[in-house]
């Protein structure tokens, strides 16, 4: 029994037929009308549409040879959890994440030896001065933090993020209208013509960041962005010295998800970017496919900072290269008060005088 083809229509979603008086194909619902062929090509090409692929090809990494890891110790913070890597002449240090006392008790253990690293640019009296300045030109900061906050401890540290490689080849459908108004003596007319429209390509994303670290928030990592990769060298543990390195706790398959939503989102934005001289622009379908992927796995430079001000902790980060510094700060309550008091009487006075000004008119 022969198959029978139902067409859509593009433009309401209707089932549409043959009108043999037009001798074209037009929907019931919208009245829309379409040539046979321009409603092939379009049954064609959803035919051809092809579902998402973004795995990741993780395999590849390399490991630790033999030596390679002499001269590093580590630690594991019994507080908050945290692995940390140092060199060999560390024998007592704090956590760099919650600031609680440690001991150094062993060598390294672990699987995956870094790729790359970027090296320390902004050395600790950078980071100190980075906070103050921070501090600056912060009206709700209460005075008190900006004279009486004692910086408890600041470190140096090596962040593990793994870096994804990828083409990503794109197809994406919009539906689209163009909407033409005239009027005659008798009569205003507004025409509205439906398009679709598609696009196709593809994008070359290289170094796609993902903190691999649980004890660094993501947004706190996202804030110190961006770090410039072309200072990025082959990793050797002379690097370390004088500094602590993270161990990566989130693996690279674990982190994909979070690389493959800034890749959809960029690439998303970069196609919708093509889609000119519409009225409106609705997106149907779309469909990414990753090829020629490979991940890396690097230490970035991070400068951490606890200061502590009225009985409370506060942790602050700088990059290491760039110098833009991140963190919390602590709300002066009254001045804030203040404040809201001042931007709500300003409000009642702009409504006051649009008010005054509608009543004259």
């Amino acid at each position: 029994m022969a198959e029978i083809q139902e067409y859509k229509c593009p433009c309401c979603g209707g089932a549409i037929a043959f009108d043999s008086t037009l001798q074209k194909m037009k929907c019931p619902y919208c009245d829309t009308e379409f040539e046979m062929e321009t409603l092939a090509g379009y049954d064609s090409e959803l035919k051809e549409e092809k579902a998402d692929d973004m795995t990741w090809d993780t395999s590849a990494k390399e490991i630790w040879q033999n030596g390679e890891d002499e001269g590093l110790s580590s630690y594991v913070c019994h507080s908050c959890g945290g692995e940390i890597v140092c060199d060999e002449n560390t024998a007592a240090t704090s956590c760099s994440f919650c600031g609680n006392p440690v001991v150094v008790t062993g060598q390294i253990s672990g699987d995956l030896k870094p790729d790359y690293v970027i090296p320390f640019q902004l050395d600790k009296k950078a980071a100190i001065a980075a906070l103050k300045a921070h501090c600056q030109g912060k009206r709700l900061l209460p005075k008190q933090f900006k004279d009486e906050n004692h910086i408890k401890e600041v470190k140096g540290v090596y962040v593990p993020f793994w870096l994804y490689d990828a083409e990503a080849n794109a197809n994406m459908r919009y539906r689209a209208t163009k909407i033409r108004t005239w009027s005659d003596s008798m009569y205003n007319y507004t025409e509205t013509s439906y398009f679709s429209v598609s696009r196709g390509g593809s994008l070359v994303f290289e170094n796609v960041p993902a903190d691999g670290s649980t004890k660094m928030p993501d947004d706190l990592m996202e804030s110190l962005e961006p770090f410039d990769y072309s200072k990025a060298v082959d990793f050797q543990t002379a690097y370390l010295a004088g500094y602590m390195a993270d161990k990566y706790d989130v693996s690279a398959e674990d982190n994909a998800e979070r690389a493959n939503e800034r890749i959809r989102k960029s690439t998303e934005a970069a196609f919708d970017a093509t889609v000119k001289g519409y009225a409106t622009v609705t997106k149907e379908t779309g469909s990414i496919q990753l090829s020629s992927n490979r991940v890396k796995y690097a230490l970035l430079p991070v400068w951490i900072l606890h200061t502590k001000w009225n009985g409370k902790d506060y942790l602050f980060a700088m990059n290491g290269q760039s110098g833009n510094m991140v963190g919390d700060l602590p709300c002066d309550k009254a001045a804030y008060k203040k404040w809201l008091f001042g931007l709500t009487g300003v409000i009642g006075a702009v409504m006051y005088a649009a008010l005054f000004l509608i009543w004259m008119i």
